[in-house]
């Protein structure tokens, strides 16, 4: 929000909203927050007991604040935790923030390149065109693939997930996987889900095959509620070529580089490793637009007749909620609690 994201206080005022010059006196006075990021120990101290706070959360990471939130009774619910169900659709923010991911990344990538993406054929010769790994075939890998094909790359894609193959080879991408009959890497609500020794052995020789190949690495892999796995070690960085880019996009959990820093690029034997976590944030305009849609599906879904009605039963409200009446009321939060 604001002048640098391209939105003005009028344009606010316009949709009939009031600009309060003091975030303390808007905290502790409101009854429903609606936030990106989850709030900061000093925001938490000034919310009003029993309000409501709805914002990104990544619940099992920041135990200290969901303590807090439980301590003043605030109902917290985490745009995270939103199922993925065909109803919650239009609430997922998570999905439509990965998708700009991907295809951001892909253009950051490609303008640090020391190559051309496409194949051209000139009068001096032909160039080939770039090659690209996708690592991690969800919404932000997806996007990348078709980012990527649609600049003229050669691009070649992996999950641990084989369901997600014929979406791969749909973007006229090339699947490659790890031949398993047990193992198939398929966890809740579609996510991937963490594999056996064997597989993990096995993927990481076909990875380090690929990768020696490849210009460009997109990596996008996630495990809800987990660090992301990690799937590029740094024998795998010292065998890329010299010039090429890796851009980690699960750089806020860990990443999926051993090499990566979170917010910082760096160099490594002549490999860029990007781990910039908020990519999203480069697209401003449309990223807002985006998950004020999101949180406002959310929210309207909850409100009747103006007032926030929390069914417990619903199985979009029980499922995004993590606290509420001075209990934590998510399972892997408790456990991450008592951990």
């Amino acid at each position: 929000a604001g002048n640098e994201s391209f939105f003005s206080d009028q344009e606010y005022v316009n949709a009939g909203a009031e600009i309060v010059s003091s975030s303390s006196d808007l905290l502790s006075s409101a009854d429903i927050i609606l936030k990106v990021s989850p709030p900061t120990q000093d925001e938490t101290s000034q919310l009003k007991s029993s309000a409501t706070f709805i914002s990104f959360f990544q619940t099992t990471r920041e135990i200290k604040t969901v303590q807090a939130l439980t301590e003043k009774s605030i109902t917290g619910f985490s745009m995270h935790l939103i199922p993925r169900t065909t109803l919650a659709q239009k609430m997922d923010a998570l999905s439509s923030q990965a998708n700009i991911a991907g295809y951001k990344s892909v253009l950051i990538a490609a303008s640090r390149l020391g190559v051309y993406m496409p194949l051209l054929m000139t009068a001096a010769g032909t160039i080939r065109p770039a090659k690209v790994l996708i690592l991690g075939a969800g919404v932000a890998g997806l996007q990348a693939i078709a980012t990527a094909k649609r600049l003229g790359a050669q691009v070649e894609a992996f999950d641990v997930r084989p369901v997600v193959k014929e979406q791969v080879e749909s973007l006229g991408a090339k699947f490659i996987e790890v031949e398993s009959n047990s193992d198939d890497g398929v966890g809740d609500g579609g996510y991937a889900k963490e594999t056996s020794d064997d597989y993990k052995r096995r993927q990481e020789e076909l990875i380090h095959e690929h990768m020696s190949m490849a210009d460009m690495v997109i990596t996008t892999a996630l495990i809800p509620g987990r660090p992301a796995p990690l799937l590029i070690p740094t024998t795998m960085v010292d065998a890329m070529k010299p010039g090429s880019i890796i851009m980690d996009l699960a750089a806020e959990n860990g990443g999926n580089c051993e090499l990566t820093q979170k917010d910082e690029i760096i160099k490594y034997n002549h490999v860029t490793i990007d781990g910039t976590s908020n990519i999203p944030g480069t697209m401003p305009v449309h990223a807002s637009e985006l998950y004020s849609k999101n949180i406002t599906a959310f929210l309207t879904y909850m409100v009747k007749d103006g007032e926030i009605n929390l069914d417990l039963e619903d199985e979009i409200i029980s499922g995004a909620m993590f606290t509420h009446k001075g209990e934590i009321t998510h399972k892997p939060t408790q456990e991450a609690m008592n951990a």
